[in-house]
């Protein structure tokens, strides 16, 4: 039993702690989130909470501009609440705001990974909490608690059915995300261990999103969907409304046997690791150095280490090789990408990118940055495959490695066992977080208001009202009213 499950056995007999009926997954899920309590979470699953708190508030401000954000947000019926829009000084009520704010968190592609998910943990279950968190007056300790309670289930849900369910073709920061949501959203709300288990029950049918629509904008609407489709079952679950609790995962027309099939997962797993230890210590979040696809993020930083030990010029580059992990190539071999967004997916663009300019930023994927000549000259001599148990260990998931052949003969090359900042036993340094945070909050804060939010979730564990976060925000919104 990890220490955590072991705190919440020796507290007293309050009804939110009793467990809820039932003996499968739904069930034991919801007595562990219903039990968790802040005080009960070690010092490294707090920082890592601000950590990936910060990094998502970061992201979802500079998302709030992108036009597939715009425009989900002229689809709904927005009408005044209290949950805020970031980006603006705009309150709407919470559903709404979750799906706004879930988009626009995962626009830019920018947004925290995790190993164990296959995907991206914060930005579904943050952009349900928020809102919540605002209608609620939820105080900080609550929100992190309630952020990490999500947070374990969905990446602890992902050890029964990945990696089948990441190569089936399902988008696990959209199927699995909608969990964390409904999980994070029913701690928040303080709903019992029963009610909580019809939240995540609801989840089981809410769940959604095909990597098919990768390199669109219907990815990062994924997100925004799960968003608010974990808060809207939290919420169905307070008012009573009723879900399979018993076997909804389980059952031979469950969420296991329909989405991974029979014999592909192993639910056991997800129970056995619960807590020990939570999935935000370690292996941790993924912090993103660069906008675009994390899988092809080591093989970046395996060019950028060759750019930084010897200048290369486009037109001296006669081949360039590179090598991932097959499942990651899957839906990062686009060597003639069409859009900004479908840039962000393909290795080739980004290994042009690098070698040409020496950096991979946020203007890389903006506009018709993507036809710039001297990357479009290089992508035909870009050369990418798999990599075999003779370059990375066959447990490495996350390598990269880039081979450049010069036309005078030369050749140069690096490898990485991991991008940096992949796990939290190799963090991105702590100047570079602050930075990545104030250069995606200032595209539409001010300055001052950047740096005070920053503040802010640096003591977030002592803020009585989350509120007082969203309102730095909203008063420091260059754009008032934008999201029209």
């Amino acid at each position: 039993m990890s220490d955590i499950a072991t705190a919440a056995a020796a507290r007293d007999g309050h009804a939110a702690h009793a467990p809820a009926t039932g003996t499968g997954l739904a069930a034991a899920f919801a007595t562990r989130v219903a039990a968790l309590h802040f005080d009960d979470l070690p010092p490294a699953a707090v920082h890592w909470a601000k950590v990936g708190i910060l990094d998502t508030i970061g992201v979802t401000l500079a998302g709030s501009r992108e036009e597939g954000t715009r425009l989900v947000a002229r689809a709904l019926d927005l009408a005044p609440g209290a949950s805020l829009l970031w980006g603006s000084a705009r309150r709407t009520g919470a559903l709404d705001a979750a799906m706004v704010n879930g988009t626009a968190s995962h626009a830019l592609d920018f947004d925290d990974c995790n190993n164990t998910l296959g995907g991206h943990p914060s930005a579904p279950v943050l952009s349900a909490l928020f809102p919540l968190a605002d209608e609620l007056h939820a105080s900080g300790r609550e929100f992190i608690n309630a952020y990490v309670a999500g947070f374990e289930v969905e990446t602890k849900l992902a050890l029964a059915v990945n990696f089948h369910h990441y190569t089936k073709g399902w988008h696990p920061t959209a199927t699995l995300g909608t969990f964390g949501a409904a999980a994070a959203c029913a701690r928040l709300m303080d709903l019992d261990a029963q009610q909580t288990a019809v939240a995540i029950s609801l989840a089981a049918s809410f769940a959604a999103g095909i990597k098919a629509n990768f390199g669109t904008m219907a990815k990062p609407m994924h997100v925004g969907h799960s968003a608010r489709n974990g808060l809207l079952a939290a919420r169905l679950a307070r008012e009573g409304f009723t879900a399979n609790t018993v076997n909804v995962f389980e059952h031979d027309q469950g969420f296991l046997n329909v989405f991974n099939g029979p014999g592909n997962y192993d639910a056991a797993r997800a129970l056995a690791a619960w807590a020990a230890p939570l999935d935000i210590v370690a292996p941790g979040i993924a912090i993103k150095q660069y906008p675009c696809c994390g899988s092809t993020h080591p093989a970046i930083d395996a060019m950028l280490a060759i750019v930084e030990r010897r200048k290369l010029a486009p037109d001296d580059i006669a081949r360039i090789d590179a090598w991932i992990h097959a499942r990651r190539l899957k839906h990062t071999n686009r060597p003639d990408p069409n859009s900004p967004l479908d840039a962000k997916f393909s290795l080739q663009y980004v290994l042009a990118r690098a070698l040409a300019d020496g950096h991979v930023g946020v203007a890389d994927f903006e506009g018709d940055a993507y036809l710039d000549p001297r990357v479009r000259a290089l992508l035909p001599r870009v050369h990418v495959a798999p990599y075999d148990d003779s370059q990375f260990a066959a447990d490495n998931h996350f390598g990269g490695s880039v081979r450049v052949t010069l036309k005078d003969g030369s050749v140069e090359t690096a490898r990485v066992e991991s991008a940096l900042g992949r796990t939290s036993a190799n963090p991105v340094p702590e100047d570079r977080l602050r930075q990545k945070f104030t250069l995606c909050a200032t595209t539409v804060l001010r300055a001052e208001a950047a740096d005070a939010i920053a503040t802010a979730v640096a003591r977030l564990d002592t803020m009585d009202d989350m509120r007082a976060l969203t309102d730095l925000a909203a008063a420091g919104a260059m754009e008032q009213g934008r999201l029209n």
